[in-house]
C-alpha cells in the first residue's frame, strides 16, 4: 500500500508529527474555508497544520446548493462588492479545478406577480454579468415565453411571461474541498481529520500558542504548538471563541438550508431553474446524475450542530414550491429519495430575517491572539483565505522581521485539475479508456469528473482488482476508488467514502446502502479495526443514511 502525507494508512505517523512539530500556523476546521487557508499559507512558505473534528467538508462544505455562483439575489440586498468578488472568483475556481466546477446555464422564469419582472430581471442579470466580469459568450439573454417553455416544458405556462438565461457554475462541494486539502498536503501541510480541539494552550502573557486536541477515533490526546492559531470552524466558531473566553461583540446567527433529491423518472427536469416560491423566496431545481435536487430553505436554527436534519415542514415547503412552479409533476413525500441539511454560519444583525442576513465574511481578533473567520460563501473561499493569511503573515513578519510573499493561489491548479487543453477533450479521452477496460460510458465519465487527472490512479487500481479480485464483493471500480481514497484522500471511516468522496448518500442512496457493509469490512481489514470499532462505524454510516432519508416530525 502506498502511504502519502494525506493517507489514512499513515494516520499514526501524521498524529505524531502534529504532536512533535511546532508550526507557524494551526488551522482549526477542515471545511472549504480552512482548506483554502491551509493551501494559501503553505504556498507562501508557512509551516502549517490543519485539524478537523469530523471529516473534511462534513459540515457546511458538503451541504450547500453545490453551485459556485455569484449570488444573484444579493444584488437585491445591495451587496455589490460581494457579488463582484465572488462572481469573479467563479472563473478562477473553474480554471483551477475544471473537473469539479462545470458551467451550467440557469433559467429564471419570469412569472406574473413574481419576485422579479421582465425589466428588473434583464437589468439585474446585466449588472450581475458586468460585476462578475462574465465573458461575452456567457452573458445573459432574455427569452420570450415560448422560448422559455422550449428550454423547460415542465414550467407552469399560465403565469409565465418570459425568462432570463444566464450562466452559473455547478460543483461537487465536498470534492472541491478534498481537492484543496490534497493540494495543501502536497505543499507540505500536516493535515488530519477526526482531531478535535478541546482547549487552548497559552503562554505566560495569555497569548494562544497551540491547542490540546483529542483523536476522535481512539481518544488519544495530543498537544499541537503554533505561533498563530486560526479558528475556521464554521458553525462551531463561537464554541471555540467561548473556549478562548473571547465571545464578545458580534456572534454567529445560524440558519438552516435543506435540499431534497428526486429521481428524474418523477421529475424529468431538462434545465437548471432558479424560480419563485409562493412566499416570495427563490429556490433552485437542478438536474444532476439522473436526479433532480431542489433547495434551499432558509430558517433560523438553534439545534444540534453536528446533525442538522430536514424536518417535515422543510420537506413540505420544498414540495409545495416545486409543485407550484411545475404543476404537472405532482410530487409527494414518497418521491423524495434523499436529502441534506446544512448550516450557514452567518453574522448576526438585529432585526433581519434569515434571508436578509449578509453572506459577507468577517475576521474577529481576540485578546489572546486567536484569529476567527466567520460568515462567507463557498465561492469566496479563496479570497477569505487570502485575507486571513495576509493578517497572519503581517503579524509573523512584524515579530520575525521577515517579508512573506503575497497570495498566488489564483494560479495554483488544484489536485486533479492539471489538464492540458479543454477539459471536455480530456474527459472524452479518459471516458473512452474507462470503457475500454470494462466500464459503461456513464460510470467511466462519472469517475473522470470525480477525480480529474487522478482518474488514472483509480483506473490502474481497477485493472489490478479485475485481475486479482477482492474478498469483499465490491465491484472492481468501487474497490479501486476506496483504496485510492484510503491512500490519497484520507478516507478514515466508511461514511467519509459513501457520503463525501463519492456523493452516494446524496445521489445514489440505494448504492450507498449496498456498499456500506463491504466497504466497512475492507476498511476494517486494511486499517486494523476490532469488531466493536467496525460496528461503531457501521452505525455511524447507517445514521447518516437515516438522516438523509427520514424527516424529523
Amino acid at each position: 500500500m502506498t502511504q502519502s502525507s494525506f493517507s489514512s494508512l499513515n494516520r499514526r505517523q501524521i498524529r505524531e508529527q502534529l504532536q512533535s512539530d511546532g508550526y507557524d500556523l494551526l488551522i482549526i476546521g477542515g471545511g472549504i474555508t480552512g482548506a483554502g487557508i491551509a493551501l494559501d499559507a503553505a504556498v507562501r512558505g508557512l509551516n502549517t497544520a490543519i485539524i478537523e473534528m469530523q471529516d473534511y467538508a462534513a459540515g457546511t462544505s458538503s451541504r450547500s446548493t453545490k453551485l459556485v455562483h455569484g449570488g444573484l439575489r444579493y444584488l437585491k440586498q445591495g451587496e455589490i462588492n460581494l457579488v463582484r468578488e465572488v462572481g469573479r472568483e467563479r472563473a478562477i475556481v473553474y480554471d483551477n479545478a475544471p473537473h469539479v466546477v462545470v458551467p451550467e446555464r440557469m433559467l429564471m422564469p419570469i412569472i406574473q406577480g413574481g419576485t422579479y419582472g421582465r425589466w428588473a430581471t434583464s437589468i439585474g442579470l446585466y449588472v450581475y454579468d458586468w460585476l462578475a466580469g462574465v465573458k461575452r459568450a456567457e452573458r445573459r439573454t432574455m427569452l420570450s415565453k415560448e422560448q422559455t417553455l422550449e428550454k423547460e416544458p415542465l414550467l407552469r405556462s399560465d403565469k409565465l411571461r418570459a425568462g432570463g438565461y444566464y450562466f452559473e457554475y455547478r460543483t461537487d462541494d465536498a470534492r472541491l474541498t478534498i481537492e484543496i486539502m490534497k493540494s495543501a498536503a502536497a505543499q507540505g501541510v500536516t493535515a488530519l481529520n477526526y482531531i478535535k480541539a478541546e482547549s487552548f494552550v497559552y503562554d505566560d502573557n495569555g497569548r494562544v500558542i497551540g491547542v490540546t486536541a483529542r483523536d476522535m477515533n481512539d481518544n488519544t490526546t495530543i498537544t499541537i504548538s503554533a505561533a498563530k492559531v486560526v479558528n475556521a470552524a464554521g458553525p462551531w466558531v463561537d464554541t471555540l471563541r467561548e473556549l478562548d473566553r473571547s465571545k464578545t461583540g458580534k456572534r454567529l446567527h445560524l440558519t438552516k438550508g435543506v435540499h431534497i433529491v428526486i429521481d428524474q423518472s418523477r421529475f424529468p427536469l431538462r434545465q437548471a431553474i432558479y424560480f419563485d416560491t409562493p412566499d416570495g423566496r427563490m429556490v433552485f431545481a437542478i438536474p444532476r446524475d439522473g436526479k433532480t435536487y431542489i433547495g434551499t430553505t432558509d430558517t433560523n436554527y438553534e439545534g444540534d450542530l453536528d446533525h442538522p436534519r430536514m424536518t417535515r415542514d422543510d420537506l413540505l415547503y420544498l414540495l409545495q414550491a416545486a409543485n407550484y412552479m411545475f404543476p404537472a409533476i405532482s410530487l409527494t413525500e414518497a418521491d423524495v429519495e434523499s436529502s441534506w441539511a446544512g448550516l450557514r454560519p452567518l453574522i448576526h444583525e438585529d432585526g433581519k430575517s434569515p434571508s436578509e442576513l449578509s453572506r459577507k465574511d468577517e475576521i474577529f481578533l481576540s485578546p489572546s491572539g486567536l484569529i476567527t473567520i466567520a460568515g462567507g460563501k463557498l465561492t469566496g473561499y479563496r479570497k477569505m483565505a487570502e485575507r486571513v493569511v495576509d493578517l497572519v503573515t503581517n503579524q509573523l513578519g512584524t515579530s520575525e522581521g521577515k517579508n512573506y510573499p503575497s497570495c498566488t493561489t489564483d494560479r495554483v491548479v488544484l489536485s486533479g485539475g492539471d489538464v492540458t487543453g479543454p477539459f471536455a477533450a480530456f474527459c472524452a479521452e479518459w471516458t473512452r479508456r474507462g470503457v475500454a477496460i470494462g466500464l459503461n460510458e456513464a460510470r467511466a465519465k462519472e469517475l473522470v469528473t470525480l477525480y480529474g487527472t487522478n482518474v488514472q490512479h483509480v483506473l490502474s487500481r481497477m485493472e489490478h482488482y479485475q485481475q486479482a479480485g477482492n474478498p469483499y464483493g465490491l465491484p472492481a471500480d468501487v474497490m479501486a476508488a476506496l483504496v485510492y481514497g484510503l491512500e490519497a484522500e484520507m478516507v478514515t471511516r466508511p461514511v467519509d467514502f459513501i457520503a463525501r468522496r463519492t456523493g452516494a448518500v446524496n445521489f445514489r442512496i440505494s448504492i450507498a446502502k449496498e456498499w456500506l457493509k463491504p466497504v466497512t469490512r475492507c476498511m476494517a481489514e486494511l486499517l486494523g479495526w476490532d469488531a466493536s470499532t467496525e460496528e461503531r462505524y457501521v452505525r455511524q454510516a447507517e445514521n447518516e443514511i437515516h438522516y438523509a432519508t427520514t424527516p424529523v416530525q
